[in-house]
């Protein structure tokens, strides 16, 4: 029996014929795509159109029902995910949800190094929380350190997670829909956040999912288009986001513009009446 070839040492993310189904119903249908160490890639589709169970498989949080699936050079399904799952930083509304409103927002980042929330007994040593000062003094947050999470505005509160989410030293960062609830203020300092990050040689591979063109922070280079659980394009932002890849992913005619190193997109305008 042929054995196949090893993943290259650059390739993070590598899904081939990937199906995802439930009750009938395909979530995710023969998708194929790769993610290399130094790519920074947005996930954009309306809702129902399969980012969230992509974000599950690519958090080894869940098997495809048929197709392969490998992160990190680590098959799924052949290795222990408990292990493989330290090494994907994530930040999603899920995980927010369950941090306890009293915990230390110090607590909260420097716990990732045990992969729970909420601190109990779990020994860290001085390095430890100095690296997690400094990755909130990265985001900007350092001053929160001792504040409870429940205090935080939702902006601070993304921030603090995008902490968390690195206290690892991910090799894969994966970013849910990190500016929703945001007002415009908290948007733009995430986003301008993001695109340090994206412009960091020493960050992770990045992966950020969003419903929006307006939150792809400048630094992305690559986009997955997804409709339905299909793939609609992928590639090279600049190849990948055009007017007809847009509109057929959201089903509407859009415009799209592009100022100051960041998108925008609209509807597409009708066809005006003649004059009678």
């Amino acid at each position: 029996m042929s054995v196949p070839p090893p993943m290259p040492a650059d390739v993070v993310v590598q899904l081939d014929g990937v199906t995802v189904s439930r009750g009938g119903n395909d979530l995710l249908a023969e998708l194929s795509w790769s993610v290399e160490l130094d790519e920074r890639w947005v996930v954009l589709g309306p809702n129902g159109a399969g980012k969230t169970t992509l974000l599950q498989l690519i958090s080894a949080q869940l098997h495809p029902t048929h197709g392969t699936v490998h992160l990190l050079g680590e098959r799924v399904g052949a290795v222990d995910v408990f292990e493989l799952r330290p090494r994907i930083g994530l930040t999603t509304a899920a995980l927010a949800t369950r941090i306890p409103e009293h915990e230390r927002v110090v607590d909260l980042v420097v716990s990732a190094a045990y992969a729970v929330v909420g601190r109990w007994r779990e020994s860290y040593d001085d390095a430890d929380l100095q690296r997690a000062c400094e990755l909130l003094g990265q985001l900007g947050v350092d001053a929160l350190a001792d504040r409870s999470f429940g205090t935080l505005s939702e902006g601070e509160r993304k921030r603090v997670q995008i902490a968390r989410a690195l206290m690892t030293d991910p090799e894969l960062m994966l970013l849910d829909e990190p500016a929703a609830g945001l007002d415009l203020g908290g948007r733009e300092d995430l986003l301008a956040r993001l695109t340090e990050l994206a412009d960091d040689p020493d960050a992770p591979a990045l992966v950020l999912v969003t419903h929006h063109v307006e939150e792809i922070p400048p630094g992305f280079t690559h986009a997955l288009l997804l409709r339905e659980g299909r793939a609609v394009a992928s590639g090279l932002l600049d190849d990948v986001l055009t007017e007809d890849n847009l509109s057929v992913t959201f089903g509407m005619p859009l415009r799209l513009e592009w100022a100051d190193q960041r998108w925008f997109a609209r509807a597409a305008p009708c066809a005006s009446t003649p004059p009678r």
